[in-house]
Order: C-alpha cells, then structure tokens, then sequence
C-alpha cells in the first residue's frame, strides 16, 4: 500500500494506490491539476479505481466529476453531499475498497453537513475537519461548531495516538502530524470544553474564501459558473424554508403549490424518487429556460432536490426573476424519504 501527496500546495490531494493490484484511489483532487493526475497515473501505469470528496469544497473547484468522465472511476461522498453523478453515498463505518487497499469511513460534520474522514491502516485523511494545529472553520456552508468539536474529540481522538494525520489543507507548511499531537497541543481544542470552542470558532471573524463564488455552488450542482450566474451567498441565506411535513400539509391544501424538482434526470426516477406532481428542471437548464420559469411569478412554488442545496440556488434564482412565493423543501429528497413521506419512481 502506498500513499502520496500530489498537489504539493496548501491544497492537499491524496494517491492510494494497491501496490499488488495496481489499483488507486485520489482523495480530494483539484480541477486545475487534473493533467498531472492523470499523468502520475500513465507513467505509474496505475488504474484509477475510485475517487472521493471528503466534503464540498468552497475555495476550489473539485476535479472529482471531471476526472470520473475521464477515467469511469466513481466518485464517492457523503450521502448528504449535495452535488449530482455521486456514484457511492457513504455512511459512517462504510469501507471503500480500491484493490486490497481499504479506508473506513467515518463521519466527521462540522465543517459541512457532509465531512467525512477516512482512516487507512496508520493514517487518518481528516478532510477539512481537523488540520495540523488548526481545525476547518464551521461559519459557511451549514457548518456547526458543535457537531466539529464533537466529531474531533469523539470521533478523531478516539483513534491510536500514533495515527498520522493527513488534513485537505495546510497553510504552515506541514505535511502531517499524529492524533497525539493534536490531543496535546491543537491551540482550537486542547484543554478547551465544547462550549468554549463553540465560542471561539463563532467569533473567529474570517473572511470569507478566495473563490467561494466561483466554486462553492458549481462543486454543489456540478454546474459551471459560465453557463448559470449564480446567486450571491447573502441571496440564498433570504431564501425561505419549508420543512417535509409542512410541505406535505400544504399538498392537499385548496391552493395548489407547484414542486420545481432540480435535479438531474437520473436522480429523479432514481433511488430516493420524487414526489408526486413535481415538474422536473434541471438547474443546468434554468438560463436557456428563463423565460418560462419567468412566467411563474404569481405561482406558489417549492424547489426540490437531493439535499436542499441546489434547490436552495434554484429559488434564489427564481426570486431574482420576480417569483415572490418561492420556498426551498429543507433537507430535500432525503429528508423526505427520511420522513418516510410518499414518492413516485
């Protein structure tokens, strides 16, 4: 088994590789090295066998889907990770295998819904989770300083002490560190009670990332900024929620609510289903269809899709073409199929 660093940036992207089957497996790649990817990979004469996104990367565009219609490998990621073409939802304990190389998952929110970490053998690859004397900041993209601490102190430094540490990010210059020496002298966590981390990671005052908007919501939708103008962060922060025992209520209520399903075609007669009535638009489709959607306006709408993230952009949208009754079905598809509301397939 072996294991190397790619990027040799403050971004971090990890090689897998079964030495014995040649079989590899890249945690976390960018879109803009995708060429020295795929050369590592020719010269080596390695297969690419599976790659993963610990989490929904905000300051970069993840090389993830462009690199699986390259190679056919698939991408895996959280199963509340919001983006399209995820072949492999994962949950907490779930083992991903690329030839006998195998990494358990372990589910680590906090910086995202849908942080993840996966543990191989000696080392930990904790995502933006946890870094080297840092940790990932918990103030965008439905982070909680709560669920980061809990993850890092239940989940992490539950780990052997000797464990090596291989964060997404480093901007120090260092290339690992073990959960023993996080345990003792991590400045955000050490000698420091949940509530007091809490405090601090809410008043942390950061800016916010270079290229959030360039990467954010094209990593969540897999739809490039050059063909949807997307809206700005504080828009879909107005956006309104509506939960999935609300919107079932109001389904047979007199005033007919319309269902503006986002997602792609696959998704939508797919495993989690959609409801019944709801008219499929696929977000890459709302610019050619903006004239259409436009004559919505003095219709109730709801916006559906996987988790309530693209749909959130999609009512954001539809609010900026003057819809002024728009709400986003919070949690999505799996909030509703969680719910254990119908669905048709």
């Amino acid at each position: 088994m072996l294991f190397q660093e790619l990027n040799h940036l403050k971004c971090k992207a990890y090689l897998g590789v079964s030495e014995s089957t040649g079989k590899a497996v890249l945690i976390d790649p960018l879109r803009e090295k995708i060429e020295r990817y795929l050369g590592v990979l020719a010269y080596r004469g390695w297969k690419l066998d599976l790659i993963i996104d610990t989490h929904t990367h905000v300051d970069h565009r993840s090389g993830a889907f462009e690199l699986s219609e390259l190679t056919g490998a698939p991408v895996a990621m959280h199963r509340l990770a919001p983006a399209p073409h995820v072949k492999i939802h994962v949950e907490d304990g779930q083992v991903l295998r690329a030839g006998d190389l195998e990494l358990r998952v372990l589910f680590t929110p906090g910086h995202s819904p849908d942080s993840i970490s996966l543990l191989a053998n000696d080392r930990v690859f904790t995502g933006d989770t946890l870094m080297i004397h840092g940790t990932g900041r918990t103030d965008i993209v439905g982070g909680d300083p709560g669920q980061s601490f809990d993850s890092i102190t239940r989940k992490l430094f539950a780990l052997p002490d000797a464990t090596l540490v291989f964060p997404a990010h480093d901007y120090r210059g260092h290339t690992s560190s073990t959960i023993g020496e996080e345990k003792r002298s991590n400045p955000r966590v050490t000698n420091k009670s949940r509530d007091q981390y809490v405090e601090l990671m809410n008043n942390l005052g950061l800016p916010l990332p270079d290229g959030i908007q360039e990467a954010l919501q094209p990593n969540e939708s897999d739809v490039d900024s050059s063909l949807l103008a997307f809206p700005k962060l504080a828009q879909l922060n107005q956006v309104r929620q509506m939960d999935a025992r609300e919107l079932n209520d109001r389904l047979t209520a007199t005033e007919p609510l319309l269902l503006i399903d986002v997602r792609q075609v696959d998704e939508y007669r797919g495993e989690l289903g959609h409801i019944a009535g709801s008219r499929l638009v696929p977000l890459g489709e709302f610019s050619e269809r903006a004239g259409e959607l436009g004559g919505l306006k003095d219709r109730q709408i709801v916006t559906v899709c996987r988790v309530g993230v693209r749909s959130a952009t999609a009512a954001a949208i539809l609010t900026g073409l003057g819809c002024e009754h728009v709400s986003n079905l919070k949690g999505g598809m799996i909030a509703w199929n969680d719910a254990r509301l119908p669905v048709e397939r």
